[in-house]
């Protein structure tokens, strides 16, 4: 049989750490992913506006074959300082790709824009986010909070709180696959005024309310129902994620997962990957299994994009509420 891990998180794949740190009053944090050794990963981008560093890294003609890290920051450009941090926490450990004597962390980022939801950036000469890089990687295990912590603390939908969200599957006699995303898009989980998300089918027994789909038709969406009709701006948004295997992938391979994960973020938010967003998708392998056959790899990228989907609608379904927020979480709307 099918079905989460024993812990539905990214961290159900062996190997795989999350840690995570926030700003008190910044409402807004880091989220990183480590693995207990260096790891294959690819990327995707399918949004307009992205935000990334060392993702040229990625690319499967590139002569770096695995990665340390990877970081999922809020704080727009700022936040990529987080990778430093992240960077600096591993050379501690003794980490990194080998240069002569001379070992250096490789660890790609990408940031979504939270600067406007109503948190303290009044930071100083500095911002906070290369201490937040280095504290989540230091906090760094197997479990992790869902909703407003890490990268999603301060993040918003377009009529909700969004959040930070993950998932798993254990494919029996295959492998394993998880997704953890920062939920921030231009759009929304669900159709206004339903209270349902749209990655209802894909549910596993009330991960995230077990309310089902919302009632057909959907409604196609236009400008008013996003955050362009709202005074945050057109650059406020951006869903970041990462989906992982334990399956033997080259960087060929990750890329495609990755690309598949891409798919789950179409089906759990309406609109997606549009011009007023980033979206970006890491695909990881840590390659502790075997190299998977066809079928196996079909049902590996099938896994993804329903795992993906899954954790857009934890994230969301699990945002609580803090002081300065100008929006309302999931469960305080249509009691």
């Amino acid at each position: 049989m099918t079905g989460p891990g024993a812990r539905n998180l990214i961290t159900d794949v062996p190997g795989l750490r999350v840690g995570q740190a926030q700003g008190e009053g910044l409402k807004s944090g880091v989220t990183c992913l480590v693995g207990e050794a260096p790891f294959v990963a690819g990327v995707d981008i399918r949004g307009a506006a992205p935000g990334t560093r060392d993702i040229a890294l990625l690319d499967p003609e590139r002569t770096v074959q695995e990665v340390d890290a990877l970081v999922l920051s809020g704080g727009s450009a700022f936040g990529l300082d987080a990778a430093g941090g992240v960077m600096d926490a591993l050379r501690d450990q003794g980490r990194g790709f080998a240069v002569g004597p001379v070992r250096v962390p490789i660890v790609p980022a990408a940031i979504l824009f939270d600067l406007l939801n109503g948190g303290d950036k009044n930071w100083g000469a500095r911002s906070p986010y290369h201490r937040l890089g280095r504290a989540a990687l230091e906090q760094a295990g197997e479990r992790f909070d869902l909703g407003s912590a890490g990268a999603g603390t301060g993040a918003m939908t377009a009529r909700l709180k969004g959040g930070i969200g993950s998932a798993s599957w254990v494919l029996d006699g295959i492998g394993t696959v998880g997704a953890l995303v920062a939920v921030n898009p231009v759009g929304c989980v669900a159709p206004p005024g339903a209270r349902a998300f749209y990655a209802g089918g894909l549910e596993w027994e009330g991960e995230f309310g077990g309310l089902g789909l919302p009632q057909a038709p959907w409604p196609v969406l236009g400008a008013a129902d996003t955050k362009l009709a709202a005074h945050i701006g057109q650059g406020a948004n951006t869903t970041i994620g990462i989906v992982a295997t334990d399956l033997a992938l080259d960087k060929a391979g990750a890329t495609r997962l990755a690309v598949a994960g891409q798919a789950g973020l179409a089906r759990a938010i309406h609109p997606a990957h549009t011009a007023f967003d980033g979206d970006l998708v890491f695909g990881v392998a840590t390659g502790r299994g075997p190299v998977p056959k066809d079928g196996a790899r079909l049902s590996v990228e099938h896994a993804a994009a329903t795992t993906m989907a899954r954790a857009v609608a934890r994230a969301v379904y699990s945002a609580t509420p803090q002081d300065g927020d100008i929006a309302p979480c999931w469960s305080d709307v249509g009691r």
